[in-house]
């Protein structure tokens, strides 16, 4: 990026929330790499780890956004997933090694209709063995590149929609908004146990991560030809739109003063709880939490 590139005021870099629609093939890491080198930033984290083989909504944290992307980390999420029966994988997707096949040339929509009835709401979900999380110290994927097996606990999440979207004999498409932490693989594998044929996700596309959606998304085909320092502003999202349900705070010159030097200040508002915080020319000044009518800086950000 050459600084004769930058309009004026552009120094401070970029900030906000980047949706991008990750390529297949592509790792989560490697769109984080692919847009450091483009943006010329180093602080870019992402939200939602997505397998390579799917594709969708990944959104990229840049700049001071980084200090808010863990509230993003505990958004809900909505995919469309292809399910293909009669075959199981050792990773339950189509990265993974064919382990059996079973004819299902009988089953019927009605049939798949039935098995979702029941992982519909709250339920308990088995991690797939190829997975980050961690058992022992150790991440599951690691184990299972070793061909080792090991006994994972269940994790409570919430399907609030399972829905069929299409159906072709052997594959179905669903529309699945769920909670944190669900993976979807997961489920593909016990749709298919439930029939008793087995069944793989066959294909994935997320269209949503807590208020980002696919139709917001850029490729990064996109992002290489922009002229991102004049079109960040319609590139990107504020870094706050992940708490637009918290109540906001505009404070006056003197206390914006003190609380970029992350002193506490006495106020009588918001009810406690925590709070977003501007300046009085309306410059996002960061989180604090409100108690005992003080308010405290939880982050403090620069400006964005």
């Amino acid at each position: 990026m050459r600084p004769a590139d930058r309009p004026g005021g552009a120094d401070d870099g970029f900030h906000g929330f980047l949706v991008v629609d990750k390529p297949a093939g592509w790792t989560s890491h490697d769109v984080v790499a692919r847009a450091r080198r483009l943006l010329d930033e180093r602080r870019i984290g992402h939200a939602g780890t997505l397998d390579p083989a799917a594709t969708g909504v990944l959104p990229l944290a840049v700049g001071s956004a980084t200090k808010v992307v863990e509230y993003l980390a505990e958004a809900s999420k909505t995919y469309l997933a292809e399910i293909t029966f009669g075959v199981r994988t050792d990773s339950h997707d189509g990265d993974g090694l064919v382990v059996s096949v079973a004819d299902a040339s009988n089953l019927c929509q009605a049939d798949v209709e039935s098995a979702l009835a029941s992982l519909r709401g709250a339920i308990e979900q088995v991690p797939p063995m190829h997975a980050a999380i961690k058992i022992g110290g150790r991440r599951l994927y690691e184990l299972a590149r070793r061909g080792e097996e090991v006994e994972r606990p269940s994790r409570s999440v919430t399907l609030f929609q399972l829905e069929l979207v299409d159906w072709r004999p052997a594959t179905v498409t669903l529309w699945v908004d769920c909670s944190k932490g669900t993976y979807v693989r997961a489920l593909a594998r016990d749709i298919g146990e439930a029939l008793d044929v087995g069944a793989y996700l066959s294909n994935l596309v997320r269209v949503r991560t807590g208020p980002f959606s696919l139709c917001q998304a850029v490729t990064l085909e996109e992002l290489e030809r922009a002229s991102v320092w004049w079109e960040w502003p319609e590139l990107a999202v504020h870094p706050d739109a992940v708490l637009a349900d918290w109540p906001a705070v505009v404070l006056d010159e003197p206390a914006t003063i003190d609380w970029r030097h992350g002193n506490s200040l006495v106020g009588g508002t918001p009810d406690a709880g925590p709070f977003r915080a501007y300046g009085p020319d309306g410059t996002w000044l960061g989180l604090g939490r409100a108690d005992a009518a003080v308010w405290r800086p939880t982050k403090v950000v620069g400006g964005a």
